[in-house]
């Protein structure tokens, strides 16, 4: 308690990730802002609506959301988006124009080697990664909606494999 407010704040901001801070809006556009309470001892992340946080409780159908699931959800939407061949393609194509000795088996590898090696990640390196490949998330009363950059499948799969993760064996 003798710390001061701000750098209590900046320790809580450092131990809770928000992978989809900048990244998450609702189905009226507004921007949602990560947050967290503690109940017993134990830790709650949230995304909430800008909306809501305006107008209040029930200005959006879609007030707030759990970070964990969100987070989660989107992930399993990029590991899909990793195993469609046409997004291989693309991705060697762009990261082919940087490096001209990476070949599609490659730029597959390598877009194959981030599931199993997510959860391993720092929080920081998850959301530097996210922040590299997801442009927008769109949250509606029907679901999500990933908008990606695939340049930024190309700069991933680029630095995977200069660092030797991801080449075929």
């Amino acid at each position: 308690m003798k710390k001061s407010p701000r750098k209590r704040a900046a320790r809580t901001r450092a131990e809770t990730p928000a992978l989809l801070k900048g990244l998450l809006f609702g189905p009226d556009g507004a921007a949602f802002s990560p947050t967290h309470t503690r109940k017993g001892g134990r830790l709650y992340r949230y995304y909430v609506s800008q909306t809501v946080l305006k107008h209040g409780t029930g200005s959006c159908p879609i007030g707030r959301v759990p970070a964990g699931e969100i987070e989660a959800a989107v992930f399993d939407q990029l590991r899909a988006v990793f195993r469609q061949p046409e997004i291989v393609a693309g991705t060697w194509k762009a990261a082919s124009a940087h490096a001209s000795d990476i070949t599609e088996a490659d730029a597959r590898a390598a877009l194959q080697q981030i599931d199993p090696l997510w959860d391993e990640l720092f929080p920081a390196e998850q959301a530097r990664i996210v922040a590299l490949l997801v442009e927008r998330v769109d949250i509606g009363t029907d679901g999500l909606n990933v908008r990606l950059r695939i340049d930024g499948l190309g700069d991933l799969a680029r630095e995977m494999l200069a660092s030797g993760i991801g080449e075929a064996a």
